[in-house]
């Protein structure tokens, strides 16, 4: 059963990969895993995610689509902001909805220089905005650890998730990811992400190309790996510099 999640895992990346035409850059090395890095003192960047979730591969529906559009811009070469904001397709035997999905804000800064610590270390909040308003707020914090090793990088994310209704308990959530650059555009890599409250797991293959003038395009597919996770996961994200 694993292998032909991970079989799966493959081929919805190489699917993705043949439906994505065109576009954009923060140059990512993975689709759900953040690295060292932020946006340039200055500049703007425009991204867009792509993300399906398939929760039985053995069945057209349910699967769910959202679509993600993300404005960063660099405050100083430690620290940027962005704004996203969201929208959602949900694929039911009964019926198919796409809604607005609200919107958030996220930050991130870097401590130090790189090479300056052991292990590279940026911090991360962000405020989500549900427009539903039976739904709460949340926030979200990551301290993201990353080192380049020649041509390879590793990256892990600690995530703490937090509903704001009294009683809903955080959430704790990771992502990681190991990369190796083939040539200084073209990255493949092994990507892992889960939830330990949710007992929810996932690992699968990403790549990454980059473009002229700052443009990239990067995938990835995961598999679920206990009961409760989704049989897959695809993500595609291409930005550009402005």
């Amino acid at each position: 059963m694993f292998k032909s999640k991970i079989g799966a895992a493959f081929i919805g990346l190489v699917i993705t990969l043949a439906l994505a035409t065109d576009c954009y850059a923060d140059r990512r090395s993975y689709v759900w895993t953040y690295e060292y890095q932020t946006m340039p003192k200055g500049r703007f960047e425009l991204e867009y995610y792509l993300t399906q979730e398939q929760k039985n591969i053995e069945k057209a529906k349910p699967n769910i689509w959202k679509n993600w559009f993300e404005l960063e811009y660099g405050i100083t070469d430690h620290w940027d902001i962005s704004m996203y904001q969201m929208f959602r397709q949900s694929n039911t035997v009964k019926s198919d909805k796409f809604e607005y999905d609200g919107f958030k804000i996220r930050t991130r800064y870097k401590i130090l220089e790189k090479n300056k610590l052991p292990i590279d270390t940026l911090l991360y909040f962000e405020y989500a905005l549900n427009p539903n308003l039976k739904n709460q707020n949340s926030l979200e914090a990551k301290v993201i650890l990353a080192k380049d090793i020649g041509r390879f990088n590793i990256a892990y994310n600690q995530i703490v998730k937090q509903e704001l209704a009294a009683g809903v308990k955080t959430k704790n959530e990771y992502a990681a990811g190991l990369s190796y650059a083939v040539t200084p555009r073209f990255k493949i890599g092994c990507e892992t992400k889960g939830s330990y409250t949710d007992d929810k797991y996932y690992i699968g293959p990403t790549i990454s190309f980059a473009f002229p003038e700052g443009a990239f395009i990067s995938l990835g597919a995961v598999a679920g790996l206990t009961e409760k996770s989704d049989d897959l996961q695809t993500r595609l994200i291409v930005g550009f510099l402005l």
